[in-house]
């Protein structure tokens, strides 16, 4: 029998930023616990259902440190990124990609091939790309780092447009 998940509260707050309005989610420790955007609201919100059960939304200011780091990056700090804290639910992959992620230096781009071979885990390039795609935590966690074998773009939950925007950002050629 399934164990049920306790519902959880969480906060949200509203961050203007150069690609639209990013919806960040915290808990009551100040943690970051989804960013997305708002025309990606409804994603946002099903990858939480996954992740976490029953989840109640409510408008609660983030705190400023993280608001100042995500508006420091999107100024061009790129190693703002760094000073937020986040907490994420998954599965055992689905955790190594995601603290994977922010290994990869901003301004370089990895395959989803040679993710998963320095996870030692060389023939799981689509387990990679599907926890790659359930990532709850965009920019911070920045799956937009990820590309094909070919060097093409792929997918990107928040639409190709913001991905190419946030890899010219950190100095990427696409």
């Amino acid at each position: 029998m399934a164990k049920l998940k306790t519902p959880q509260i969480f906060n949200l707050d509203r961050l203007k930023t150069p690609i639209g309005t990013a919806l960040l989610v915290t808990d009551d420790d100040g943690m970051l616990r989804a960013l997305d955007w708002d025309d990606y609201e409804a994603r946002m919100l099903e990858l939480l259902r996954l992740h976490y059960g029953a989840v109640t939304l409510r408008d609660r200011r983030a705190p400023h440190e993280l608001r100042d780091a995500l508006s420091g990056y999107f100024k061009g700090d790129l190693d703002r990124l760094a000073e937020i804290k986040w907490r994420v639910a998954g599965t055992p992959f689905q955790q190594k990609v995601w603290h994977a992620l922010p290994k990869i230096p901003a301004g370089t781009t990895m395959s989803y091939g040679a993710l998963a071979a320095k996870l030692k885990a060389p023939n799981a390039m689509r387990a990679v790309g599907h926890a790659n795609g359930s990532n709850p935590i965009s920019v911070v966690v920045p799956c937009h780092r990820l590309i094909g074998a070919n060097g093409s773009l792929v997918k990107y939950g928040g639409g190709l447009e913001r991905k190419r925007w946030l890899l010219r950002h950190e100095g990427v050629e696409v």
